[in-house]
């Protein structure tokens, strides 16, 4: 990599590990405000989910505003936001201040992943490298953001940890302010033969959006936007209660050491996630070695086998079940940098921020249901059905990886 590309990985990195870190802060809080607030897990459910919600709805317009005023300027703004939302909930008196302050950080970082991708696939050339560290930052905030909550809620009051994980978001605002980089190192002086979309890029009305949406969905990005919507429901389905599924197995029953009850399955389900660091990488360099749709198809094949096999495995002992895991952790995250890379294959570069906004409104957004969904299939039908349901996910995103492979190439 030249020191372009160095200089927008490393800005896409520490943005994308605070995205995640922050993410994955609020469900350790929840016991907390619980108490604080004097309030039901249903009320506070809502409060957080508001949130999360904008996390995927905002991608959209986030992704228009990064192709009209630049992904650097949005991703600041993304940090500023993350961080001061955060100072709003270090002080926040009652439970409305903090849904406000969820509001406001759910806004903020929506439009991260639009912005923040686009700049990778327009500004370095090293574009597989690009996701592969890009993803494994992401992956590091997941880990990283629950464990640094708790460890800091030991030593101090969830106020003064509110407001010491504000400092960083602020801090990495000031420096992505003063970077130096050429956002389009990547794609000057190459036209994009899949569209005739303006050279300046950017939607600068509803008539342009709309335009701009009509030529992304004629063509085969269409099969790539079922791709992750697909992936979105899996990823939230699976990853939402797998917790609580764990915690129920006699493998896994909590011990009391000191006084205190460990719960193993956390310690699993903390693995799984750090796996998925390994898992974005290969994925990443997967992108400049093989053909992307071919490789989605395989990968989310490859996740319909875990799923089927992940029940049998956890009756069978204690080996099967962390080989299964470990094997889903990695796969889960395996399939990110190949979407993300077949995205940029399939859009024109005038409109990669609008093209990843719909990619995250279907991640994010559409994904949200996968929670749902779980809920209702576990509530009522078994955990078995559970991960038939997201074999049946996976086995979609399968099939359309398979047409992308066959036709879309020959389409583009």
């Amino acid at each position: 990599m030249n020191r372009n590309d160095r200089t927008i990985v490393g800005l896409a990195m520490l943005a994308h590990a605070m995205v995640h870190t922050y993410e994955l802060s609020f469900p350790i809080f929840i016991s907390v405000w619980l108490s604080e607030f004097n309030t039901s897990t249903a009320t506070l459910g809502v409060v957080v989910s508001i949130g999360y919600a904008l996390f995927g709805l905002g991608a959209l317009p986030g992704g228009i505003l990064s192709d009209a005023y630049g992904s650097r300027r949005l991703i600041v703004a993304c940090l500023l936001g993350m961080g001061g939302s955060f100072l709003v909930l270090s002080v926040a008196p009652s439970l409305p201040v903090v849904a406000l302050a969820l509001l406001l950080w759910g806004a903020a970082a929506s439009v991260y992943h639009p912005s923040g991708l686009a700049l990778l696939s327009k500004g370095v050339s090293e574009r597989g490298s690009a996701f592969a560290y890009h993803g494994m930052a992401g992956n590091f905030g997941i880990a990283f953001g629950p464990l640094a909550t708790t460890l800091l809620l030991l030593a101090f009051d969830w106020r003064t940890v509110v407001g010491l994980l504000a400092v960083p978001a602020l801090v990495a605002a000031v420096l992505a302010f003063r970077t130096d980089i050429d956002e389009a190192a990547a794609v000057e002086g190459h036209g994009d033969a899949r569209s005739d979309a303006r050279a300046d890029g950017g939607v600068s009305s509803f008539s342009d959006f709309l335009r701009d949406s009509r030529t992304l969905f004629a063509g085969w990005f269409v099969a790539v936007f079922g791709v992750v919507m697909m992936s979105g429901l899996y990823y939230r389905g699976v990853l939402t209660f797998l917790p609580d599924l764990l915690g129920g197995l006699e493998l896994f029953s909590p011990v009391e050491v000191a006084g205190e009850s460990l719960k193993p399955a956390r310690y699993l389900y903390a693995g799984l996630l750090t796996v998925g660091m390994a898992g974005q990488y290969v994925g990443g360099k997967l992108t400049d070695r093989v053909e992307n749709a071919r490789a989605i198809a395989v990968a989310f094949g490859t996740l319909a086998v875990i799923a089927l096999a992940f029940i049998p495995a956890a009756n069978a002992g204690l080996a099967p079940l962390l080989v299964v895991s470990f094997v889903l952790g990695f796969c889960l995250f395996v399939v990110q940098p190949l979407y993300q890379a077949t995205v940029a294959e399939y859009t024109p570069a005038g409109a990669r921020g609008l093209s990843y906004g719909y990619t995250y409104l279907g991640v994010f957004g559409v994904g949200a249901l996968g929670a749902a969904i779980a809920g209702f299939v576990l509530d009522y039908f078994s955990p078995s059905a559970l991960f038939a349901v997201l074999a049946g996910f996976a086995v979609v995103a399968s099939l359309l990886g398979a047409l992308l492979s066959v036709r879309g190439a020959d389409a583009g």
